[in-house]
């Protein structure tokens, strides 16, 4: 008997343990998307726009990288390296079509944190260089370097960590005020940071809490010391930035190519510094040397990790919100998935692979995703065609950028940082939305500025966790356990060719950030069984099982199943008596809906909505003005459906299909639930078939 028991279990275990080679092949198609779309990549429509947009991503990088990585208290070259390994890696591991990977401002002061504070500025004396070192550089500067790709590894590690741990699935606590209020609090002490540089002035480095104010008072102690040549550049600089992005903006649809004004200025600069030699005459401090080449691989150093872990952890959280957040919003424009657990591995392998490339740490940033939009790029390809120039660039250009004024690169990463600061027009919205969230904003903008940028992010993450659970006691749920089962069939015909179908949705539970994703998920997946299980086997009834909504499985828009009858009208009723209390989330999400269904010619109407709901909603989306969608109750929105089919002569007749659906949710999660009797709610003349 025993003997049995272990071939039984040895035989269970061979089975575990038995790959199969489609298994295989699955598992590598999800851990490495370039081999699901690079076979389809269409070089006929895809390889031009996407040729266009990675040399004029290709500058971006280049510019950023240098400028990052003195942001970063390293080399200049170094951002030039971080600006190569992370996208290729990205590429290859990343979902996001439009999310180009490589140096970033927010992970580039969280760097610059540990690497001053382990290689600070007053032992650069004791120092010299030395041609026996990487590239020619003095022992300071690789010392420095080698603090920051400690960071960048550590943060990779615990990036892959969390993907091992699938906790891409839990940062739907991480909400868009908490994302925005960090990101702009953090792209505040960028712009701070750079101040010493704006001014030409000689300033040590200051952090740690109220850091922030600490410098302003410095320089207001220290104003006579402003260098009025560094500061008229300066100004110079932003004006030109500033102007020509906007002209590029607004002109966009009518030039074929932007202008590199990021790249024409860095050009101009260098050359009035060389030919004027401001350097010597007005004291105005340059990039300096440039190594050319790449060096060999080099394992990051082991034995200071333990003294970068908090800086780690902050590269591995803000990087990676901040990234994620680039990647979502790509997906949803341009109706595609992301994997959030994937997009962990992603960048986790982009920061330690590159880490060995001497790179400081590496995430999306949002003026390089909004230029990809710009320039129409389509796949990643982009990203790998920037690649190429931006060797060219370390390879042949890299040492001519000598001359170029530290003050101009301070210019270009205060206007990169353009997208980052104008978030604070979001304020508005926020209080028109939900007065809560724009305190949260608030608050976590505020912890931002007086601490750092993950200190702001775990604030703002436990104070709407803290203030969720403080309302949910408060909201009413439905019960379900005591209620009948029933279902509810109208039988219609409208000119024996257009399909009429109504469901009623009653939404009963509160919508947050904790359950808006998952409302919107299983919103979609149950009114897609439905209509896949109420089919009859005729001809017209073939058409009928894509009505109302198409699947939305992995994110994907089915075009093509969504015309296929052209013939049908659809439309759905929320009843939203049950929303007890909605936050920022919630509202976006409904806004959601209602623009899907939009696109899917299915009229979204909404009933029993209170005053702040239709002000959030109004306030939020683009909605249509043209027709009303808020009305006092469901029958109210029956009527105005039937209201407007009166032209066509309804007449009742043999096609069945479901009206009604009720669905309920207890802490915070939708099922089909067991359906009230709504009488004298239905299309006049209806004729109601329990069964």
């Amino acid at each position: 008997m025993t003997g049995a028991k272990k071939k039984k279990k040895s035989m269970l275990w061979g089975k575990m343990h038995t790959p199969q080679c489609e298994d295989i092949i699955q598992w590598c198609r999800r851990r490495l998307p370039i081999l699901d779309w690079a076979p389809h990549y269409n070089l006929k429509e895809n390889l031009l726009p996407d040729t266009v947009s990675g040399i004029m991503l290709a500058v971006q990088q280049v510019t950023q990288g240098l400028a990052f990585a003195v942001l970063s208290s390293v080399h200049p070259v170094f951002g030039l390296y971080g600006s190569l390994f992370p996208a290729i890696i990205y590429a290859i591991f990343g979902m996001g079509r439009h999310v180009a990977t490589g140096t970033f401002a927010l992970t580039s002061l969280i760097s610059a944190n540990a690497v001053e504070r382990i290689v600070p500025q007053n032992i650069q004396n004791l120092t010299t260089p030395s041609n026996t070192s990487v590239l020619g550089l003095s022992d300071f500067e690789m010392q420095r370097i080698h603090v920051a790709v400690a960071v960048s590894f550590l943060g990779g590690v615990i990036q892959v960590a969390m993907f091992v741990l699938q906790l891409g699935s839990a940062t739907f606590v991480v909400t868009e005020p908490v994302i925005s209020a960090m990101t702009t609090g953090a792209a505040t002490h960028v712009v701070t940071s750079q101040v010493k540089y704006l001014l030409g002035m000689k300033m040590p480095y200051i952090s740690g809490p109220l850091g922030f104010f600490y410098i302003y008072a410095y320089v207001f102690e220290n104003i006579k010391s402003v260098r009025l040549e560094a500061l008229l550049l300066s100004l110079l600089s932003i004006v030109v930035l500033v102007l020509v992005k906007e002209l590029n903006e607004q002109f966009k649809r009518k030039i074929k190519v932007v202008l590199p004004v990021d790249l024409v200025l860095i050009i101009a600069a260098s050359f009035a510094c060389y030919c004027t030699n401001m350097e010597n005459t007005y004291g105005l401090e340059v990039v300096g040397h440039i190594p050319q080449g790449i060096p060999s691989p080099r394992a990051p150093p082991m034995n200071i990790l333990s003294a970068v872990i908090t800086e780690a952890f902050g590269v591995a959280l803000v990087g990676y919100v901040a990234s994620l957040a680039l990647a979502q919003g790509s997906a949803k424009k341009f109706k595609y998935s992301i994997d959030d657990n994937q997009e962990f591995l992603a960048h986790g392998l982009s920061n330690i692979v590159s880490s060995f490339f001497f790179c400081i740490p590496s995430a999306a940033a949002m003026g390089r995703t909004a230029g990809l939009y710009s320039t129409g790029a389509k796949t990643q390809v982009a990203c790998l065609i920037s690649c190429i120039f931006v060797l060219i660039v370390i390879y042949a250009i890299g040492p001519l950028l000598y001359w170029l004024p530290m003050c101009v690169l301070a210019s270009i990463i205060v206007v990169g940082l353009k997208g980052m600061l104008i978030q604070f027009r979001d304020l508005k919205k926020y209080w028109n939305v939900d007065k809560i969230d724009w305190g949260i904003w608030v608050s976590t903008y505020v912890f931002t500025i007086c601490f750092a940028a993950n200190v702001g992010l775990l604030f703002g993450v436990v104070c709407t966790i803290a203030i969720v659970i403080g309302r949910f006691p408060r909201a009413m749920t439905l019960s379900i356990k005591n209620m009948k089962e029933m279902e509810f069939k109208v039988k219609t015909e409208m000119d024996s060719e257009t399909l009429q179908q109504v469901k009623i949705i009653s939404i009963n539970n509160p919508l947050v950030f904790l359950n808006a994703k998952k409302f919107y998920t299983d919103l979609m997946n149950i009114i897609q069984k439905e209509n896949s299980c109420n089919q009859p086997l005729d001809d017209i009834s073939k058409c009928e099982q894509n009505t109302l909504l198409n699947s939305l499985s992995n994110g994907n828009c089915n075009e093509e199943v969504s015309q296929s009858c052209p013939n049908e009208k659809c439309s759905l009723i929320l009843d939203c008596s049950g929303f007890t209390f909605f936050d920022y989330s919630g509202v976006s999400m409904l806004v959601e809906v209602y623009m899907d269904c939009k696109g899917r010619s299915v009229d979204v109407l909404l009933a029993h909505c209170t005053a702040s709901l239709i002000k959030g909603m109004t306030y939020y989306g683009n909605l249509d003005s043209e027709k009303p969608i808020f009305f006092e109750s469901v029958s109210a929105a029956i009527s105005h459906i039937h209201s407007n089919k009166a032209s066509d002569k309804l007449l009742f007749g043999n096609l069945d299909f479901p009206t009604m659906s009720l669905l309920s949710g207890l802490g915070g999660c939708l099922s089909i639930a067991n359906c009230l009797l709504v009488q004298q709610m239905l299309l006049p003349g209806s004729t109601v078939l329990g069964i």
